[in-house]
């Protein structure tokens, strides 16, 4: 089978994705398979290729199609950054994550990983950014810690008042979220691996779980199967994470530059994430002309996947162009171009969900992204993998089921 590794991704088949849905080359739903995994988002598209990967026979199935506009990972740009406080265990899986992402990026058609460098600053001293210098330190990692007027000597189209310090990572930057889990879930059927576009019906309670059934009726049979449904893994499993997962409803924003203006552009201005008063804002340059991005971290209300309101609400459109006003004054009045209505799917502290299903030691459950899952994805994948054929050396206890809770908490940012 093809090997995928930190420098190539290789592809050896003649079947081909469609981005409608087709089945690929030679797909019959009543072979049994290896391992199935329901949903191709960026944990199930990375988890699937691994599989394949190991040599696994795998399908992988979604309802709507990989990186679908109702995903979380379907929206333009993500930040990939290894800034997570004393949260380490993200930082490393951040980095180790970051060499996949490149490499997918040498063979797509067009760029996956724009290299914009990611500045995260301070309105005073804070235990985030000293524990996160701390852990880069202790990674070799060449993260700058930047005073006010370096900041505003490298970075002069951002106001940086009331502003102490940043925290700047040279070699981090933005994803193309949708382009980058097509192109994974391309590169998994040209080598090998089977995708399939259908609805999966909740599993029925049941001693051993040997096949899912599909809206159409059809019967999937395999050894393994996993689940990364994003937000709709508690409708899959209510009994099991519907009170461990919180979808909440997030607004982005994107914004026109002034014409012939470069200074908002991915060549001077970095991703960015403005860490004070508790109020987290962040976002990119205009990366491939599609708008300066802005949006706000803070947890929006509960949303229903599937019947939720996707429309931008006017105090929200509002809110940031107050605070694009006051922190990238040349943007002040720019035109919105676009916005949309995403979400994230909580754990109670955002922690990530990765674990055996308690009845079903063949089902693994991955989810919980939290709104900043997607750099992880190669990671999570590896892990998600090797949970499922059991060679996982040390499972992380952060990871498990038994450790998420019913009220949101949020700690992990």
């Amino acid at each position: 089978m093809p090997k995928l590794t930190r420098r190539s991704l290789i592809a050896s088949s003649t079947a081909a994705f469609a981005l409608d849905g087709s089945k690929g080359s030679g797909l019959v739903l009543t072979d049994r398979w290896d391992c199935v995994v329901v949903g191709a988002g960026v944990f199930g598209a990375w988890t699937a290729e691994r599989l394949r990967a190991a040599g696994q026979r795998v399908l992988l199935v979604d309802a709507w199609g990989a990186a679908h506009a109702r995903s979380s990972s379907g929206g333009e740009s993500r930040m990939t950054r290894t800034a997570y406080g004393a949260d380490t265990v993200y930082t490393e899986m951040a980095w180790h994550s970051l060499p996949y992402w490149q490499a997918l990026s040498d063979v797509a058609g067009l760029p996956i990983f724009h290299r914009t460098g990611v500045l995260f600053f301070f309105e005073n001293e804070h235990p985030y950014a000293t524990a996160t210098m701390a852990a880069h330190r202790a990674m070799n990692l060449s993260t700058q810690l930047l005073d006010a007027r370096q900041m505003a000597e490298n970075f002069p189209q951002m106001d940086f008042s009331g502003i102490a310090f940043g925290l700047y990572e040279p070699r981090l930057g933005a994803l193309m979220a949708r382009r980058a889990v097509q192109t994974l879930v391309d590169r998994f059927v040209r080598g090998g691996g089977s995708y399939l576009k259908a609805k999966i019906i909740p599993p029925a309670p049941a001693k051993t779980l040997d096949a899912i059934q599909t809206a159409a009726g059809d019967t999937i049979r395999a050894s393994r199967f996993t689940f990364a449904c994003g937000p709709w893994l508690p409708k899959l499993f209510p009994a099991v994470v519907g009170s461990r997962i919180f979808p909440t409803r997030q607004e982005v924003f994107f914004f026109a530059p002034p014409a012939g203006d470069d200074r908002f552009g991915p060549a001077q201005q970095p991703g960015w994430a403005d860490f004070n008063g508790g109020d987290l804002y962040y976002g990119f340059p205009d990366l491939e002309s599609r708008g300066f991005k802005i949006a706000f971290d803070k947890h929006g209300p509960s949303i229903d996947p599937d019947k939720g309101d996707r429309t931008p609400s006017p105090e929200g459109l509002a809110d940031v162009r107050a605070y694009m006003a006051r922190r990238f004054p040349g943007m002040a009045g720019a035109q919105m171009v676009e916005a949309r209505v995403c979400q994230y799917e909580n754990s109670a502290n955002g922690d990530f969900l990765i674990d055996r299903h308690p009845t079903w030691p063949n089902v693994v459950l991955v989810g919980a992204g939290s709104g900043h899952g997607f750099k992880h994805g190669p990671e999570v994948g590896r892990y998600a993998a090797q949970l499922s054929l059991g060679t996982l050396a040390s499972p992380e206890p952060r990871f498990s089921l038994a450790s998420k809770g019913t009220v949101q908490d949020r700690s992990v940012h």
